[in-house]
């Protein structure tokens, strides 16, 4: 009798919950047959037997959460029991760091035919990233006496000086006003000290030590204490449904990103008429090579050759060393929906592929993500991310930086406008599709998105210009 364990599933990675049990008792089981499927924060995969022989008892269930070295399932060895690598086939989709959605920009006339996108995350608005202002006497809140100037307080028992106002806000975001300096007379803390505190608050609070446990303290999200929520069955009635242990951990980094990067975003519309002549024009052949060619797939070549032009999107801030990572590399992450929730694989250096490359990988890619074979591998490493909800009929929104990356282009649905034509003198029809851009501002400043944005559109207006030019 043999007894299967829950072998070690990768670095911080303790714990895993059960989604499906595929052998039932009595079942005769092969060497490397799949056992359960299982979901970690940042996989989910199939847990293979490492003997032949039958399944005498099932210890586990579906929505269990197990640990590492904990008993799954005992099996009579039937034949030669051969021996297999410990460690669970990765073959799946691991959880996104971002909020970044995937869907084809397609023109409203044809139907599109790569994955379609999750809603970016409606509640989010950008943050302001503008210059933090410190107020002045004039504009300082004046239902708060600064304390008198002969007035002491013994070390950590300093008083804070703030308006009401102010202190509730310092409450929703999570900040500590006895942590903040204020920037007004006497020391009076105004709302963009309590802002400033909180986006120079380091990673090693809160926030970081949540990011290192889908389960530890439930009720902080992000690094800030969620309020409670009222008792909704006073108005009617109510169903629960747990989140998913992807889910959780979507929500944990989304969170922590929109917290910890001050998100500018601004916007552009392009015109694709050109683009979508050429498109229509060599659809057949990316096809017969195993693609598909969709004005999506043109634009990852745009924006790789972009990045190379502006390479400052495609960095890394490293906080603690106060240094900007530059890397020689383009991998871009290309945000898909799955039945299971937001995936964002990569496609490896993308600027020294030809678009019809691109678009057999993307389809490849789009297939395995559908399919839940994508490796852990396949998932990170990405430089800048692309998301689209074109498909879903959406127009201009604001989606969230993938950390540790510094930028997102966002695309929209692509629509047929008159347009006026100053040669010809009268309106003639252009497809148009809008586009967003969301960085960091502590990496990016508002003229290197504007210009990084109209380097796109002007080469997406004259796609053959980019391909002479380079």
């Amino acid at each position: 009798m043999a007894e299967i364990t829950l072998p070690s599933l990768g670095e911080n990675i303790a714990e895993a919950d059960v989604l499906k049990v595929l052998v039932a008792e009595g079942d005769t089981v092969a060497v490397d047959q799949p056992l359960l499927e299982i979901e970690t924060e940042k996989a989910t995969l199939d847990v293979p037997s490492t003997i032949a022989g039958v399944v005498t008892k099932v210890h586990v269930a579906p929505g269990q959460t197990i640990k590492v070295g904990a008993a799954l399932m005992s099996i009579e060895a039937g034949t030669a029991a051969t021996p297999t690598p410990a460690t669970p086939v990765a073959q799946a989709a691991p959880a996104p760091a971002a909020p970044a959605t995937e869907a084809p920009a397609e023109p409203a006339a044809e139907t599109p035919t790569t994955p379609a996108s999750v809603a970016a995350p409606a509640a989010a608005t950008p943050a302001a990233a503008a210059p933090v202002a410190v107020p002045t006497p004039a504009e300082a809140p004046r239902d708060v006496a600064p304390p008198p100037a002969t007035e002491t307080a013994p070390p950590g028992d300093q008083p804070v000086f703030a308006s009401p106002s102010v202190r509730k806000f310092a409450r929703e975001v999570g900040v500590d006003l006895a942590s903040v300096t204020g920037s007004g007379p006497g020391g009076r803390i105004s709302e963009d000290d309590v802002k400033r505190a909180a986006r120079e608050r380091p990673t090693s609070t809160p926030t970081a030590a949540v990011a290192s446990s889908a389960d530890a303290a439930p009720h902080i999200i992000g690094g800030f204490e969620a309020r409670p929520l009222p008792d909704f069955t006073r108005w009617g009635e109510v169903t629960r449904e747990p989140l998913t242990r992807l889910r959780r951990t979507v929500a944990r980094n989304l969170a922590q990103s929109w917290a910890e990067i001050p998100h500018v975003h601004i916007y552009h519309h392009a015109d694709i008429t050109a683009m979508e002549e050429m498109r229509q024009q060599f659809k057949a052949r990316a096809q017969a090579a195993g693609g598909n060619l969709t004005i999506s797939v043109m634009l990852l070549k745009v924006v790789a050759a972009a990045l190379r032009a502006h390479p400052k999107l495609n960095s890394s801030l490293d906080v603690d060393a106060q240094e900007l990572v530059l890397k020689q590399y383009i991998h871009l992450g290309v945000a898909v929906d799955t039945d299971r929730g937001l995936v964002v694989p990569k496609i490896e250096n993308a600027d020294e592929k030809n678009i019809i490359e691109i678009s057999v990988e993307l389809n490849e890619i789009a297939g395995r993500a559908r399919e839940n074979r994508l490796t852990l591998e396949e998932m990170t490493g990405s430089t800048f991310t692309v998301t689209n909800l074109g498909s879903l009929g959406t127009g201009y929104f604001d989606p969230i930086i993938n950390w540790p990356e510094v930028a997102v282009l966002g695309l929209g649905r692509a629509e047929r406008t008159a347009v006026w034509d100053a040669e010809a003198k009268n309106f003639t029809p252009r497809l148009i599709m809008p586009m967003s851009l969301g960085f960091d501002h502590r990496v990016v400043d508002g003229a290197d998105g504007a210009r990084f944005m109209s380097w796109i559109v002007e080469a997406i207006r004259n796609p053959m210009l980019m391909a002479l030019e380079g």
